[in-house]
């Protein structure tokens, strides 16, 4: 009888730990990465410029590549820079902008890529998409995985806390778009795969349940593992359904409606998945999630990013058009604006606000 199994990507070395930028060096010249030592490493002129100084002495044979920004054309700078190197890898080395940036990149000119992650702030660095800037707004690429995750959780204390609070947000909404996915699979028979579903429930409830802060390695550990383990679940199921829900479609509201006086990444995600938990009725969830935002200092009201009750709605009203075809309580509920003014208020009341 044959052996029915499947072959998940993943990256070959996940190195979350204290110190562990002490070993990138071992960890590149792994044979499966790069057995000459040529590779191509993408920074930021902050905080990457101060670790390319760290870390050159030990990197005698890499180029580094500054990075100016999170668009689509400093992605495409990045790679044309790169492309006639004759590189074994690409290393992204700094946040999610630049490590997007450098998965692009490195798809583009066929190599591998290795993310090395200075902060949290969201689930990007080991999943298969790259976010980026374009002259339509924000446009999402499929990439593939990393080859290689390091992250160094003292280079990560050091990044602002409000980066890592944006990782918390965007790990807790896994929990809500799950519960998306399952409703679209018991109303629309959306196939779901449930190895994704349960990686990607399981990153958001070991953050929920964790009573550490930002402040404490072990909570940071969590944190880190859970978001590898969310970008891994989205190459499980092919796409970014894992992790983006009702909660990801307010996200994209708020960006598309108030771009520039929108929140991070996170913060909306959170807000949004505590709302979306409300709404289907999961009401002792929902006021958990409230609850540990609140603790991580993390917005649970428009009030708490600057937005008033009606702009909220507004948000929400808008949000099933920013994922046409994808299904979630926000779509199956169809709120009316009066609708949606009367959910907040309960939810509001329900969480304490």
């Amino acid at each position: 009888m044959p052996v029915l199994t499947r072959l998940i990507p993943s990256p070959l070395v996940v190195d979350i730990r204290r110190g562990a930028l002490h070993d990138l060096a071992s960890v590149l010249a792994d044979q499966r990465i790069s057995s000459s030592g040529k590779l191509a490493i993408a920074i930021s002129g902050g905080s990457g410029a101060r670790l390319r100084e760290r870390l050159s002495p030990a990197l005698p044979g890499a180029s580094w590549y500054e990075v100016g920004g999170g668009t689509l054309d400093d992605a495409v700078k990045l790679a044309d820079a790169m492309k006639s190197g004759r590189y074994d890898a690409v290393v992204g080395l700094g946040g999610g902008k630049i490590i997007d940036c450098a998965k692009f990149a490195a798809a583009r000119i066929g190599l591998p890529l290795v993310a090395v992650a200075t902060n949290l702030s969201h689930d990007g660095l080991c999943s298969p998409v790259a976010t980026l800037d374009n002259d339509a707004g924000r446009g999402s690429y499929g990439v593939p995985n990393p080859i290689g995750v390091v992250i160094d959780l003292d280079v990560i204390r050091e990044a602002p806390a409000r980066f890592v609070r944006s990782g918390i947000g965007d790990a807790l909404s896994n929990i809500s778009a799950v519960a998306d996915w399952e409703l679209s699979a018991q109303v629309r028979g959306e196939d779901i795969d449930g190895l994704a579903a349960a990686m990607a429930r399981q990153a958001g409830e070991a953050v929920l349940r964790h009573p550490g802060d930002v402040g404490e390695d072990g909570f940071l550990q969590v944190l880190a593992e859970g978001l590898v383990l969310t970008g891994i679940s989205m190459s499980v199921a092919g796409d970014s359904r894992p992790a983006s829900g009702a909660c990801h479609e307010i996200n994209h509201a708020f960006d598309l409606l108030f771009p520039k006086r929108a929140a991070s990444h996170g913060e909306q995600c959170g807000m949004g998945a505590a709302f979306a938990m409300h709404l289907r009725g999961a009401l002792a969830e929902s006021a958990q999630m409230a609850e540990v935002l609140r603790r991580h200092g993390l917005p649970v009201v428009p009030a708490d990013i600057g937005f008033t009750v009606d702009e909220f709605v507004q948000v929400v009203e808008f949000a099933p058009q920013t994922r046409p075809g994808r299904y979630t309580i926000l779509e199956h509920l169809n709120l009316s604006t009066d609708q949606i003014k009367d959910a907040y208020a309960d939810y509001a009341k329900a969480i304490g606000s």
